[in-house]
């Protein structure tokens, strides 16, 4: 761990905390439209709305200035990925209770430890690496190979998008600590904010009269291919919420991931999971299985594991530097 980002995990830890609580009301929020309007529709709002929100932060971080960048296209691939870990996710959530979506996307800080050896170069030992293996074995629990396909809540490919969207999440984080060096946080989100925009228009263009939604397709693909509609008068301030709290989402989450190293922040991640579970009880009324409580609990455990071998790694590290003089 660098010492820039030793002195400020504490601010990056914020963040975090601050970027997931935020993620919980926007991830139940989308479930709540999930019924009624398409994907690409939520993701073209939720973009434009974001965006404005994102050029304010842009102005009080330096202005307009700070948008120029010479890795533009480091900027579109970190966007696109972003882009699919969202629309996969997204997609799950229709058909999928939103502790079960969000317990199998919470392999994303282990993809992350693990993915920090060999993108960052991070030291990770032995012991980190034997508790993303015991939280890889949560998520396996909560895919229940075991089980035969019409006992599922939804079909095996539907259970994997969370773990497409972990993946693709964890390579966001780490290239946004390396672009992070150079850009600042409110332009990383802008830069994503703009590429949701893009795409969004993209389906509109070619799905958005729904022409290609049929009446017996599955939940997710009614979700991603269902024809645009003008919302609801009490849905505006749904998708104005949504707004707001991708600006929020977008620059936590970048912050963090810029002043800290990954394998410190992704950790704190997990006070997503019981956020999950008490906003699918409290609003849809539906409590994990089994299953799915065992995942969660070797997900946790492995997180905190790597979180406190983290630390305790750090203040060793610290005690065997020498002292300056000053």
């Amino acid at each position: 761990m660098n010492a820039n980002a030793h002195n400020n995990s504490g601010a990056a830890i914020a963040f975090i905390f601050a970027g997931v609580f935020a993620i919980s009301i926007n991830d139940m929020l989308i479930k709540q439209l999930s019924g009624g309007y398409p994907l690409h529709e939520i993701v073209f709002a939720r973009a434009l709305i974001g965006i404005l929100f994102g050029l304010g932060l842009v102005q009080l971080e330096g202005g307009w200035r700070i948008l120029k960048t010479s890795q533009w296209h480091w900027h579109l691939l970190r966007g696109l990925l972003v882009v699919i870990a969202n629309m996969t996710f997204f997609l799950a959530l229709a058909a999928l209770p939103l502790a079960d979506a969000t317990a199998l996307f919470f392999v994303a800080p282990l993809f992350i430890t693990l993915l920090s050896i060999p993108i960052l170069g991070e030291k990770v030992g032995i012991m980190r690496l034997g508790a993303v293996a015991v939280g890889f074995a949560g998520v396996v629990i909560m895919q229940r190979p075991w089980a035969d396909t019409a006992s599922l809540q939804a079909s095996r490919l539907v259970l994997l998008l969370p773990v497409v969207a972990a993946l693709t999440y964890a390579l966001n984080q780490l290239m946004t600590r390396k672009l992070g060096v150079r850009s600042k946080a409110s332009a990383l989100a802008i830069y994503i904010q703009g590429t949701f925009l893009i795409v969004s228009i993209g389906f509109f263009l070619v799905a958005g009269d729904g022409r290609f939604a049929t009446d017996g397709s599955a939940p997710s693909m009614q979700f991603l291919l269902r024809s645009w509609v003008w919302p609801a008068r009490g849905d505006i301030w749904v998708f104005l919420g949504l707004g707001l709290n991708a600006a929020v989402i977008g620059y936590c989450l970048s912050q963090a991931y810029r002043i800290a190293d990954a394998a410190t922040v992704a950790p704190f991640e997990y006070i997503g999971l019981p956020l999950a579970v008490f906003w699918g009880l409290v609003i849809f009324g539906d409590l994990p299985v089994w299953e799915v409580w065992v995942g969660i609990a070797l997900i946790l455990g492995s997180g905190l594991f790597v979180f406190l071998r983290e630390r305790q790694k750090a203040r060793a590290s610290l005690r065997t530097q020498p002292m300056r003089s000053g």
